[in-house]
């Protein structure tokens, strides 16, 4: 791996719960322009696009659920 792509990587670790964060307030709609640019820099798009799967899923599950339970 090149010295510049290893260099990327080390920039772009960003924790877990601030990537949860980043995708929860993204799926409200409401996210400051200096946060996100934030996010664009420390956060590693591959870990944004696997914890926002992970969040429709739940949020999809969740609505079936609740449509079982009222409908049921």
């Amino acid at each position: 791996m090149s010295t510049a792509m290893q260099q990327e990587s080390q920039k772009r670790q960003g924790s877990l719960l601030r990537t949860v964060q980043a995708v929860a307030w993204s799926f409200l709609g409401l996210r400051r322009s200096k946060d996100f640019q934030e996010d664009v820099a420390k956060l590693s798009p591959i870990h944004i696009i696997v914890v926002g799967l992970l969040g429709a899923a739940l949020f999809v599950g969740g609505l079936i659920l609740l449509v079982n339970w009222v409908a049921g």
